[in-house]
């Protein structure tokens, strides 16, 4: 478990309607070691699964307490936009995102295998073949961008 994980706790807010559907509606407050911030998650009330849809806005406050407090003082006018909001700045491009992550996990393993060279770690020619296959998957993988950008998933 991460530190950031340790330091999450979520609570229960209300339950609200937004376009005709029921959400059950908790605060997520996480500690970063300076603040405490809250984000609303809003769950469709009919679905027991439900990982819900994350209010990347935030509510600031001293205490998970103040949070609360201030989560539980939004009308469900508040929540509707706050909802609105939530489901428009959702990750629409997941194909596009897993292949730039994908890029991202190379391009540190690139930089893994050529310190380790330069320290002595490995044998030069080893390295040298591994960064140069590392640099070929680079290639494919940046190939592959045009094929996901723009498209929605």
């Amino acid at each position: 478990m991460t530190d950031m994980q340790e330091n999450q706790d979520e609570r229960f807010v209300t339950t609200t309607e937004v376009d005709g559907r029921t959400y059950n509606v908790t605060v997520r407050v996480e500690f970063d070691g300076i603040e405490h911030v809250g984000h609303l998650l809003f769950r469709d009330a009919d679905w027991e699964d439900d990982d819900g849809v994350r209010d990347h806005g935030t509510i600031p406050g001293r205490t998970p307490d103040d949070i609360l407090a201030a989560a539980k003082g939004y009308n469900a006018h508040e929540l509707a936009l706050r909802h609105r909001r939530a489901v428009s700045e959702r990750r629409r491009f997941s194909g596009l995102r897993q292949v730039t992550q994908e890029v991202l996990a190379q391009i540190r393993y690139l930089n893994k295998v050529a310190t380790s060279m330069r320290a002595g770690l490995l044998d030069v020619n080893e390295a040298a073949s591994e960064i140069a296959s590392t640099e070929q998957r680079l290639h494919e993988m940046v190939g592959q961008l045009r094929t996901y950008a723009g498209v929605a998933t």
